[in-house]
């Protein structure tokens, strides 16, 4: 089983280094970088594997709010070396995933950008992460033509660099994807991209939990999940009044939730929002 890191962005807010609004985590590039630094340090030494980059919110909607909508690339490059830097002092191996976010609002596949409007801005995305990056990760993927805009740009612009596609699920167990198509389309619809691997995240774990069961069927290609801690009703952005709900578990719950989705062939397991460290640390220790 392969490691990836918790949910940065939610850690700093934890950490009372960024609010849980506006720029979100990309405001913590530009006031407190070292505690970007120190955040993914302690992922690794909590026992991660793959690391991803604090590339969720440098896009040009999140910047937007504060006029930085201009600097996307160069916030992007700066987040990319900083992991890389991270990850390459580390004392065993560590890989770097470039994250590959929702250009509107996560969890709504209603307010996807038009394909002529997000794919130059994925493109540039991947450009300025390729130097720095193992891989690329296409998070919190609410639709399939989301998934398409992200992935055929790294496809595109990056061709050598594996390409893992996560999704994020209704939060009805079984229900598909947030837009309501199913996981067989979604996986169907990306054959000719060859992607590497397929996960769910930002969902809570017992939608995990059914999406493995027939994601295994899908496909021969890796498998994971990194879940939420948080239930996100429908119509909840960044910045509404829309309130999020925490889901309750324990580090022992969620290392028993991992165990589950080994047993449905998941062989990449991590978490998203409100999954720190500690967690991390568990499932070090339930792998041995």
């Amino acid at each position: 089983m392969q490691i990836l890191d918790g949910g940065l962005g939610g850690e700093l807010i934890r950490r009372g280094v960024v609010p849980s609004s506006g720029m979100w985590s990309a405001k913590a590039l530009l006031d407190s970088p070292d505690e970007v630094t120190k955040v993914h340090r302690d992922f690794i030494e909590a026992g991660a594997d793959i690391i991803i980059t604090n590339t969720y919110s440098t896009i040009p909607s999140y910047l937007g709010k504060s006029r930085l909508a201009d600097r996307y690339e160069e916030l992007t490059v700066l987040a990319a070396k900083m992991a890389r830097e991270v990850a390459d002092a580390a004392d065993k191996e560590v890989l770097v995933a470039g994250c590959l976010p929702p250009l509107g609002e996560s969890y709504r596949p209603d307010m996807v950008p038009a394909d002529e409007a997000a794919r130059p801005v994925y493109a540039n995305l991947v450009s300025a992460l390729e130097p720095y990056v193992d891989l690329f990760i296409c998070e919190t993927m609410s639709s399939i033509r989301e998934s398409l805009n992200a992935a055929s740009m790294a496809r595109q612009i990056a061709p050598r660099k594996p390409i893992w596609m996560a999704w994020t699920l209704a939060e009805e167990p079984g229900q598909g994807l947030r837009s309501g198509e199913s996981v067989a389309d979604a996986v169907a619809a990306l054959e000719s991209l060859q992607i590497d691997a397929f996960l769910f995240n930002c969902t809570s774990p017992t939608a995990i939990t059914a999406g493995l069961e027939s994601l295994s069927e899908l496909t021969d290609k890796p498998t994971g999940a990194y879940p939420n801690r948080l239930h996100i009703p429908a119509g909840w952005t960044l910045d509404n009044d829309v309130t999020s709900g925490k889901i309750e578990m324990s580090v022992a719950e969620f290392v028993g939730f991992a165990e589950q989705w080994r047993q449905r062939g998941a062989s990449i397991i991590g978490g998203c929002c409100g999954i720190g460290p500690e967690f991390i640390e568990g499932l070090k220790q339930a792998r041995g």
